[in-house]
């Protein structure tokens, strides 16, 4: 999910369903759900045909809502005879949530929710719940096209994905300015940035954490602190947390007085910011969508003078994914679902459409859909690819996430 929202879901939840028991008898969909075969491409199809398909996605990226119903919906329907059921959420827990629920509930094998768009927390919630169907992602026709070997695609926030979803978009940060108004000096560095933040106050600002934007700029003022994640690699590690953690809350609460407002509130979300570009009250800004920065500039949202870069520390990516719940009803169509995200055509339709990054490898797809990728037009206030992904760096795992969220609200926000 490049912008799903990652939030710790209530441990309760998995504490209970450690506890609770399956039930005695095995309901049809379970029996069904036993003798579904990945491999057996042919058999998939003819099982999902006719099914409808819950899926349940953060709904607050335009470009691919527009792609979603446009592109997906009817091809889903008019070549494989599913029927697609967006149910649009604001917090990919929620989904979570309904899905350990129903667990709970008794409901194994006939739940509610098909498949989720997803990744971090979420995901790893899950894990630990043992809620995903798993076995699948290599067995998909257009599993040709992924790059397994790839540590964003075989690891999810630092949680081996062992089979459990399948990649779909790639997020990767940029800082999105105007340049009428800074320079390329000005944004060279996250210390550039701050200095000339501080010299032109009000003029920078980011979502408050947990939102997924702004958690990621207060982790790249962490990578930039410590050159790199590196020191925080592998699992949540307390002690090394807590031996850098003051040194990052010093540095934003220095920041924080240059803020748009100067600090005193937040934006509570990424669209929230992004309007704030738009009216000209901010110049500056991080986003995890740099190609939808080209529709909003076409379109007359964001000035022409706009333009992208990545600092010098680098930026911050990660994959979404299509994680299956275990009880889901219609595995079947949800699969289908998951290889038509990485068909070729349809990377290249949210591509050039929406803007959002591919999440296959395109030097694997025939050579004319390469080329067409290859050709999709970019306006001048986009980076090209090859420069977004020079200096990508992984994202920490989830308990290194939660953990900066909630320091950031007690030391930054609170203070």
């Amino acid at each position: 999910m490049r912008r799903t929202p990652v939030r710790r879901i209530a441990t309760s939840f998995v504490a209970a369903l450690t506890l609770a028991g399956c039930g005695a008898g095995a309901s049809s969909s379970e029996v069904a759900a036993a003798e579904l075969d990945p491999t057996d491409w042919s058999s998939v199809l003819e099982a999902a045909r006719g099914q409808t398909l819950d899926w349940y996605m953060y709904d607050g990226d335009e470009a691919i809502n527009a792609v979603v119903q446009d592109y997906l919906t009817p091809r889903l329907a008019d070549e494989f005879g599913v029927t697609l059921n967006v149910v649009g959420l604001t917090d990919t827990a929620d989904a979570v949530n309904k899905v350990l629920a129903e667990r709970q509930a008794g409901r194994a094998g006939s739940g509610t929710v098909d498949a989720i768009w997803i990744n971090g927390a979420n995901f790893a919630t899950g894990q630990q719940a043992d809620l995903w169907y798993c076995g699948y992602p290599d067995a998909l026709p257009n599993a040709q096209f992924v790059d397994f070997e790839d540590p964003a695609i075989a690891s999810d926030f630092g949680v081996p994905v062992e089979g459990c979803e399948a990649a779909w978009q790639r997020a990767n940060s940029a800082l999105v300015y105007d340049s009428a108004v800074l320079s390329t000096a000005d944004v060279a560095s996250l210390s550039a940035l701050s200095a000339w933040a501080q010299a032109n106050p009000g003029r920078f600002a980011y979502p408050a954490p947990p939102d997924f934007t702004g958690s990621m700029v207060v982790r790249t003022f962490l990578y930039d602190l410590l050159g790199g994640p590196e020191e925080l690699a592998g699992a949540y590690d307390e002690a090394a947390f807590a031996d850098v953690a003051d040194q990052l809350w010093e540095r934003l609460n220095t920041l924080e007085p240059a803020l748009w407002r100067g600090g005193q509130t937040y934006p509570t979300s990424q669209e929230a910011v992004e309007q704030l570009y738009a009216t000209g009250e901010i110049s500056a800004y991080y986003t995890y969508g740099p190609g939808t920065v080209a529709n909003m500039v076409d379109d007359g949202v964001f000035p022409e003078t706009t333009r992208e870069t990545v600092p010098s520390i680098g930026n911050i990516g990660n994959v979404s994914f299509l994680a299956i719940p275990d009880d889901s009803p219609d595995k079947p169509a949800a699969l289908v679902l998951a290889n038509l995200l990485q068909d070729p055509e349809t990377q290249l339709r949210f591509f050039a459409d929406g803007g959002i990054y591919p999440a296959i490898d395109v030097a694997r797809t025939p050579d004319d859909i390469a080329q067409q990728f290859a050709d999709v037009p970019l306006n001048d206030s986009i980076l090209p690819l090859a420069d977004l992904t020079a200096n990508v760096a992984p994202e920490l795992e989830s308990g290194y996430v939660a953990a900066i969220d909630d320091g950031w609200t007690a030391n930054v926000l609170q203070q």
